[in-house]
């Protein structure tokens, strides 16, 4: 029930604030970002997501930026993280996820960071236009193991 709230404009776990329409009654809405996202360019198209509540957004975008970018599923699923969601005012970031000037540059502004662990587990799923070739990764981060067969027709 934490994808939802007990009582109005108060934070959940996940520093999350809702309003009416995220109490615990029939009918609601839960506070959850699924996002699940197909992306295309001429040459490709790509299927990806991941859980992670309040941060699935900044994960999806961040992968999604590496496609464009021309990267494979593998460079996708270990971009480094950082997230930002309003309320509460605090970037977090993992190991990597933000360069040292980048940091300072946030501070200088007024901004609070914070390092946190890895999170997420994003699975990516690409195909080839051209070639017909299939590829898929699996987040290092979370669980589970991608692979590609090809079937007989």
């Amino acid at each position: 029930m934490d994808d939802f709230h007990a009582s109005e404009h108060v934070a959940n776990g996940y520093g999350l604030v809702g309003g009416k329409a995220n109490l615990i009654a029939p009918e609601k809405r839960m506070l959850s970002s699924m996002s699940p996202s197909f992306v295309e360019q001429n040459s490709r198209i790509a299927v990806l997501g991941t859980p992670g509540g309040s941060r699935i957004p900044s994960m999806v975008l961040l992968a999604l930026l590496d496609f464009v970018e021309g990267n494979d599923p593998s460079s996708m699923v270990q971009v480094k993280r950082f997230h930002h969601q309003y309320k509460p005012d605090l970037i977090l970031y993992e190991k990597g996820g933000l360069a040292e000037e980048e940091k300072l540059a946030l501070k200088n502004l007024g901004h609070e960071l914070k390092q946190r662990y890895n999170y997420g587990n994003m699975q990516v799923v690409q195909l080839n236009k051209k070639t017909g070739k299939l590829s898929a990764a699996s987040d290092p981060r979370g669980e589970g193991f991608a692979s590609v067969r090809k079937i007989k027709q």
